[in-house]
């Protein structure tokens, strides 16, 4: 088995970075890191330390969800990672959460690349 390292990121799907949505800039940023893969998933309620319950409604014309980015990579990878999003992290106005624990890769098949 191989040792790696998880890292999941809690954001908002309004929070912003720039001019794009901040999970995607996080995304887009770990690609061109060279990170193996990103997930992100999108949550249908939540809440967290400076906000309510975020939950759909059906007046709203922007949906205000959670969002976890999930990467699993090396240790080394992910702390480059890190350091590099940590600045614009520090500059929400919201809050975030990341989460970082060891995993056990028990399996893994390289698809071709296109």
């Amino acid at each position: 088995m191989e040792k790696a390292k998880k890292l999941r990121i809690y954001v908002s799907s309004t929070d912003r970075y720039k001019n794009e949505p901040l999970y995607q800039n996080l995304a887009r940023t770990a690609r061109e890191l060279g990170l193996a893969g990103a997930t992100l998933y999108k949550g249908l309620m939540g809440y967290g330390t400076s906000s309510d319950f975020i939950q759909p409604s059906f007046w709203e014309f922007t949906e205000k969800v959670p969002v976890t980015i999930e990467i699993i990579d090396e240790e080394v990878k992910i702390s480059d990672f890190l350091n590099t999003i940590r600045p614009q992290l520090n500059d929400q106005p919201k809050g975030c959460l990341i989460t970082m624990q060891d995993v056990d890769i028990v399996f893994i098949k390289h698809g071709d690349k296109r």
